[in-house]
Protein backbone atom coordinates (compact mmCIF):
# COMPACT_ATOMS: atom_id res chain seq x y z
CA UNK A 1 0.00 0.00 0.00
CA UNK A 2 2.71 1.95 -0.87
CA UNK A 3 0.64 4.31 -3.40
CA UNK A 4 -2.22 4.75 -0.48
CA UNK A 5 0.37 6.03 1.81
CA UNK A 6 1.14 8.90 -0.48
CA UNK A 7 -1.57 10.51 -0.31
CA UNK A 8 -3.66 12.11 2.98
CA UNK A 9 -6.58 10.32 3.65
CA UNK A 10 -8.02 13.00 5.34
CA UNK A 11 -8.07 14.61 1.77
CA UNK A 12 -9.35 11.01 0.12
CA UNK A 13 -12.27 11.62 2.44
CA UNK A 14 -13.16 15.13 1.33
CA UNK A 15 -13.05 14.17 -2.04
CA UNK A 16 -14.92 11.40 -1.45
CA UNK A 17 -18.02 13.10 -0.04
CA UNK A 18 -17.79 15.97 -2.37
CA UNK A 19 -18.00 13.83 -5.20
CA UNK A 20 -20.80 11.40 -3.80
CA UNK A 21 -23.02 14.11 -2.08
CA UNK A 22 -22.35 16.67 -5.11
CA UNK A 23 -21.36 19.83 -3.25
CA UNK A 24 -18.87 21.03 -0.85
CA UNK A 25 -21.79 22.10 1.73
CA UNK A 26 -22.83 18.65 2.00
CA UNK A 27 -19.52 17.90 2.17
CA UNK A 28 -18.62 19.91 4.93
CA UNK A 29 -21.74 19.01 6.76
CA UNK A 30 -21.10 15.04 6.67
CA UNK A 31 -17.36 15.40 7.96
CA UNK A 32 -18.45 18.36 10.61
CA UNK A 33 -15.81 21.07 8.92
CA UNK A 34 -15.92 24.13 7.48
CA UNK A 35 -16.75 24.64 3.28
CA UNK A 36 -13.28 26.12 3.25
CA UNK A 37 -11.68 23.14 4.82
CA UNK A 38 -12.92 20.22 2.65
CA UNK A 39 -11.88 23.12 -0.82
CA UNK A 40 -8.38 23.28 0.88
CA UNK A 41 -8.65 19.32 1.23
CA UNK A 42 -9.85 18.69 -2.32
CA UNK A 43 -6.83 21.01 -3.56
CA UNK A 44 -4.38 19.12 -1.83
CA UNK A 45 -5.24 15.84 -2.86
CA UNK A 46 -5.35 16.97 -6.20
CA UNK A 47 -2.03 17.68 -6.33
CA UNK A 48 -0.53 14.93 -4.58
CA UNK A 49 -2.55 12.67 -7.32
CA UNK A 50 -1.40 14.33 -9.83
CA UNK A 51 -4.63 14.40 -11.12
CA UNK A 52 -7.46 17.06 -11.34
CA UNK A 53 -10.71 15.66 -10.03
CA UNK A 54 -13.21 18.24 -10.17
CA UNK A 55 -14.23 21.23 -12.58
CA UNK A 56 -15.34 24.34 -10.96
CA UNK A 57 -18.05 25.83 -12.54
CA UNK A 58 -21.28 27.95 -11.41
CA UNK A 59 -22.88 24.37 -10.74
CA UNK A 60 -20.54 23.71 -8.93
CA UNK A 61 -18.20 20.80 -8.60
CA UNK A 62 -18.36 18.95 -11.65
CA UNK A 63 -16.33 15.80 -12.12
CA UNK A 64 -13.85 15.81 -14.45
CA UNK A 65 -13.36 12.99 -17.12
CA UNK A 66 -10.87 10.81 -14.89
CA UNK A 67 -12.83 11.73 -11.57
CA UNK A 68 -15.56 10.32 -12.92
CA UNK A 69 -13.30 6.83 -13.16
CA UNK A 70 -11.79 7.36 -9.48
CA UNK A 71 -15.01 8.76 -7.49
CA UNK A 72 -16.91 5.31 -7.86
CA UNK A 73 -13.84 3.33 -6.38
CA UNK A 74 -12.62 5.93 -3.93
CA UNK A 75 -16.76 5.57 -2.65
CA UNK A 76 -16.32 1.76 -2.52
CA UNK A 77 -13.13 1.40 -0.78
CA UNK A 78 -14.38 3.89 1.89
CA UNK A 79 -17.51 1.43 2.09
CA UNK A 80 -15.12 -1.32 2.86
CA UNK A 81 -13.73 0.08 5.69
CA UNK A 82 -16.20 1.72 6.89
CA UNK A 83 -17.79 -2.26 7.31
CA UNK A 84 -14.54 -3.29 8.56
CA UNK A 85 -14.94 -0.94 11.58
CA UNK A 86 -18.67 -1.52 12.10
CA UNK A 87 -17.62 -5.26 12.19
CA UNK A 88 -15.26 -4.64 14.66
CA UNK A 89 -17.49 -2.69 16.89
CA UNK A 90 -20.35 -5.17 16.92
CA UNK A 91 -20.45 -7.09 20.20
CA UNK A 92 -22.41 -10.75 20.59
CA UNK A 93 -25.22 -9.59 22.63
CA UNK A 94 -25.50 -13.05 23.83
CA UNK A 95 -22.48 -12.91 25.80
CA UNK A 96 -22.42 -9.64 28.41
CA UNK A 97 -18.92 -8.53 30.00
CA UNK A 98 -19.24 -6.62 33.42
CA UNK A 99 -16.37 -5.27 35.94
CA UNK A 100 -17.25 -5.74 39.40
CA UNK A 101 -15.36 -5.57 42.85
CA UNK A 102 -13.89 -9.33 43.81
CA UNK A 103 -15.73 -8.33 46.92
CA UNK A 104 -19.19 -7.19 45.25
CA UNK A 105 -18.72 -10.94 43.30
CA UNK A 106 -17.54 -13.10 45.85
CA UNK A 107 -20.15 -11.79 48.42
CA UNK A 108 -22.73 -10.50 46.41
CA UNK A 109 -23.22 -11.42 42.27
CA UNK A 110 -22.20 -14.93 42.51
CA UNK A 111 -25.05 -16.11 45.34
CA UNK A 112 -27.53 -14.79 43.12
CA UNK A 113 -26.44 -15.91 39.40
CA UNK A 114 -29.12 -18.52 38.89
CA UNK A 115 -31.61 -16.04 39.61
CA UNK A 116 -30.32 -14.10 36.54
CA UNK A 117 -29.86 -17.50 34.45
CA UNK A 118 -33.35 -18.60 35.16
CA UNK A 119 -34.66 -14.93 34.02
CA UNK A 120 -32.64 -14.68 30.95
CA UNK A 121 -31.15 -18.04 29.80
CA UNK A 122 -29.74 -16.68 26.27
CA UNK A 123 -27.27 -14.32 28.51
CA UNK A 124 -23.96 -15.70 29.46
CA UNK A 125 -21.97 -13.44 31.67
CA UNK A 126 -18.73 -12.54 31.78
CA UNK A 127 -17.27 -11.15 34.77
CA UNK A 128 -13.93 -9.30 35.35
CA UNK A 129 -13.14 -9.40 39.01
CA UNK A 130 -11.11 -6.79 39.94
CA UNK A 131 -10.68 -3.70 41.85
CA UNK A 132 -8.73 -1.73 38.68
CA UNK A 133 -10.72 0.91 37.14
CA UNK A 134 -10.56 -0.09 34.07
CA UNK A 135 -11.43 1.23 30.28
CA UNK A 136 -14.70 0.43 29.51
CA UNK A 137 -13.76 1.11 25.54
CA UNK A 138 -10.38 -0.86 25.49
CA UNK A 139 -11.07 -3.54 27.76
CA UNK A 140 -14.69 -4.87 26.39
CA UNK A 141 -16.38 -4.40 29.31
CA UNK A 142 -20.16 -3.56 29.03
CA UNK A 143 -21.45 -2.39 32.03
CA UNK A 144 -19.12 -2.26 35.43
CA UNK A 145 -20.66 -2.17 38.87
CA UNK A 146 -18.37 0.64 41.08
CA UNK A 147 -18.42 1.76 44.51
CA UNK A 148 -17.33 5.46 44.96
CA UNK A 149 -18.32 9.17 44.72
CA UNK A 150 -19.69 9.03 41.17
CA UNK A 151 -17.13 11.30 39.60
CA UNK A 152 -14.91 9.14 37.67
CA UNK A 153 -13.69 10.48 34.64
CA UNK A 154 -14.68 8.55 30.78
CA UNK A 155 -17.52 7.01 31.93
CA UNK A 156 -21.52 7.35 32.77
CA UNK A 157 -22.23 6.46 36.11
CA UNK A 158 -25.46 6.09 37.19
CA UNK A 159 -26.59 5.96 40.46
CA UNK A 160 -27.49 2.30 42.20
CA UNK A 161 -27.08 2.05 45.77
CA UNK A 162 -26.20 4.73 48.65
CA UNK A 163 -23.62 2.48 51.02
CA UNK A 164 -24.83 2.68 54.73
CA UNK A 165 -22.59 1.37 57.40
CA UNK A 166 -23.35 -0.80 60.80
CA UNK A 167 -21.51 -3.40 62.80
CA UNK A 168 -22.50 -7.23 61.90
CA UNK A 169 -21.13 -9.89 64.15
CA UNK A 170 -21.36 -13.41 64.76
CA UNK A 171 -25.03 -14.31 67.04
CA UNK A 172 -23.03 -15.16 69.81
CA UNK A 173 -21.61 -12.16 70.28
CA UNK A 174 -24.69 -10.14 69.07
CA UNK A 175 -26.61 -11.58 71.84
CA UNK A 176 -24.45 -9.62 74.06
CA UNK A 177 -24.39 -6.37 72.74
CA UNK A 178 -27.75 -4.25 74.20
CA UNK A 179 -26.63 -0.61 73.79
CA UNK A 180 -24.57 0.94 71.64
CA UNK A 181 -21.74 1.55 74.23
CA UNK A 182 -21.70 -2.59 74.78
CA UNK A 183 -19.63 -2.43 71.15
CA UNK A 184 -16.54 -1.26 72.92
CA UNK A 185 -15.81 -3.97 74.99
CA UNK A 186 -15.64 -6.33 71.66
CA UNK A 187 -12.73 -6.73 69.47
CA UNK A 188 -12.98 -5.01 66.38
CA UNK A 189 -11.91 -6.56 63.11
CA UNK A 190 -10.98 -4.23 60.74
CA UNK A 191 -10.46 -3.33 56.59
CA UNK A 192 -7.35 -2.15 56.84
CA UNK A 193 -8.40 -0.35 52.95
CA UNK A 194 -11.66 0.93 54.06
CA UNK A 195 -12.71 4.35 53.01
CA UNK A 196 -14.33 4.76 56.29
CA UNK A 197 -13.24 4.51 60.15
CA UNK A 198 -15.96 3.42 62.82
CA UNK A 199 -15.67 7.00 63.81
CA UNK A 200 -18.09 7.62 61.16
CA UNK A 201 -21.20 4.90 62.84
CA UNK A 202 -19.82 5.72 66.61
CA UNK A 203 -20.37 9.50 66.15
CA UNK A 204 -23.97 8.80 65.14
CA UNK A 205 -24.66 6.61 68.28
CA UNK A 206 -23.35 8.95 70.09
CA UNK A 207 -19.85 7.59 71.23
CA UNK A 208 -17.54 10.23 69.20
CA UNK A 209 -13.72 9.89 70.00
CA UNK A 210 -14.10 6.56 71.60
CA UNK A 211 -11.79 3.79 70.13
CA UNK A 212 -12.89 0.01 69.54
CA UNK A 213 -10.03 -2.22 70.34
CA UNK A 214 -8.61 -3.84 67.30
CA UNK A 215 -8.10 -8.18 67.05
CA UNK A 216 -7.29 -8.38 64.02
CA UNK A 217 -6.63 -5.74 60.46
CA UNK A 218 -6.87 -7.89 56.87
CA UNK A 219 -6.36 -5.91 53.21
CA UNK A 220 -9.65 -7.00 52.30
CA UNK A 221 -13.21 -6.94 53.46
CA UNK A 222 -14.26 -10.16 52.79
CA UNK A 223 -11.64 -11.59 54.63
CA UNK A 224 -12.72 -9.36 57.77
CA UNK A 225 -16.05 -10.85 56.73
CA UNK A 226 -15.12 -14.22 56.99
CA UNK A 227 -12.92 -13.51 60.34
CA UNK A 228 -16.86 -11.81 61.65
CA UNK A 229 -19.01 -15.08 60.84
CA UNK A 230 -16.05 -17.24 62.37
CA UNK A 231 -16.96 -14.56 65.91
CA UNK A 232 -13.40 -12.84 65.75
CA UNK A 233 -15.14 -10.08 66.72
CA UNK A 234 -17.51 -6.82 65.11
CA UNK A 235 -16.49 -5.14 61.76
CA UNK A 236 -18.16 -2.71 59.53
CA UNK A 237 -20.37 -4.07 56.50
CA UNK A 238 -22.53 -2.79 54.53
CA UNK A 239 -25.64 -3.73 52.51
CA UNK A 240 -24.10 -5.98 49.81
CA UNK A 241 -21.17 -7.43 51.65
CA UNK A 242 -22.69 -8.79 54.57
CA UNK A 243 -26.52 -9.03 53.11
CA UNK A 244 -26.32 -12.53 52.07
CA UNK A 245 -24.71 -13.89 55.44
CA UNK A 246 -26.95 -12.17 57.56
CA UNK A 247 -29.87 -13.53 55.32
CA UNK A 248 -28.55 -16.73 55.70
CA UNK A 249 -28.16 -15.96 59.61
CA UNK A 250 -24.16 -16.35 59.71
CA UNK A 251 -24.36 -13.01 60.53
CA UNK A 252 -26.14 -10.43 63.01
CA UNK A 253 -27.15 -6.54 63.12
CA UNK A 254 -26.74 -6.02 66.29
CA UNK A 255 -27.90 -2.44 65.76
CA UNK A 256 -30.85 -0.82 63.74
CA UNK A 257 -28.51 2.17 63.50
CA UNK A 258 -27.02 2.66 59.73
CA UNK A 259 -25.12 5.72 58.60
CA UNK A 260 -24.59 6.54 54.75
CA UNK A 261 -21.20 7.14 54.16
CA UNK A 262 -21.32 9.41 50.77
CA UNK A 263 -20.11 7.13 48.57
CA UNK A 264 -22.50 4.32 47.18
CA UNK A 265 -22.87 1.83 44.49
CA UNK A 266 -23.17 2.84 40.69
CA UNK A 267 -23.47 1.14 37.84
CA UNK A 268 -20.94 2.39 34.82
CA UNK A 269 -21.12 2.84 30.87
CA UNK A 270 -19.12 4.22 27.78
CA UNK A 271 -20.71 7.58 27.36
CA UNK A 272 -20.27 6.76 23.66
CA UNK A 273 -21.69 3.04 22.76
CA UNK A 274 -24.78 3.05 22.97
CA UNK A 275 -26.65 0.76 25.64
CA UNK A 276 -27.89 -2.72 24.50
CA UNK A 277 -30.63 -4.44 25.37
CA UNK A 278 -28.68 -6.85 27.35
CA UNK A 279 -26.90 -4.25 29.46
CA UNK A 280 -30.63 -2.44 30.23
CA UNK A 281 -31.83 -6.49 31.31
CA UNK A 282 -28.71 -7.08 33.61
CA UNK A 283 -29.32 -3.55 35.22
CA UNK A 284 -32.29 -3.57 35.52
CA UNK A 285 -32.26 -7.44 37.49
CA UNK A 286 -29.19 -5.42 39.45
CA UNK A 287 -32.02 -3.11 40.67
CA UNK A 288 -34.72 -5.72 41.30
CA UNK A 289 -32.03 -8.41 43.29
CA UNK A 290 -30.64 -5.07 45.15
CA UNK A 291 -34.70 -4.62 46.64
CA UNK A 292 -35.60 -8.00 47.30
CA UNK A 293 -32.46 -8.47 49.59
CA UNK A 294 -33.11 -4.96 51.31
CA UNK A 295 -36.80 -6.09 51.93
CA UNK A 296 -35.47 -9.28 53.06
CA UNK A 297 -32.80 -7.70 55.65
CA UNK A 298 -35.91 -4.91 56.75
CA UNK A 299 -33.90 -2.23 55.12
CA UNK A 300 -36.31 -1.32 52.52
Amino acid sequence: MKDLSAVHLNGLRAVEAAGRLGSLQAAARELGVTIGAVSQQIIKTEKQLGRILFERSPRGLVPTLYGESFLPRLTSGFEMLDQAVASARRRDETILTISVAPVFAARWLVHRLDHFTEKHPDIRLRIDATTALVNLESAGVDVGIRVGSGNWPGVKAELLLEQEIFPVCCPAIAEKLKEPRDVLGVPAVIDGRSMFSWETWLCEVGLSGEKMAARHVFNDASLCLDAAIAGQGVMLAWQTLAGYSIIEGRLAVPYPVRVKTGFAHYFVTSPSRRETKTVSAFKQWVREEIAESMRRLGFA
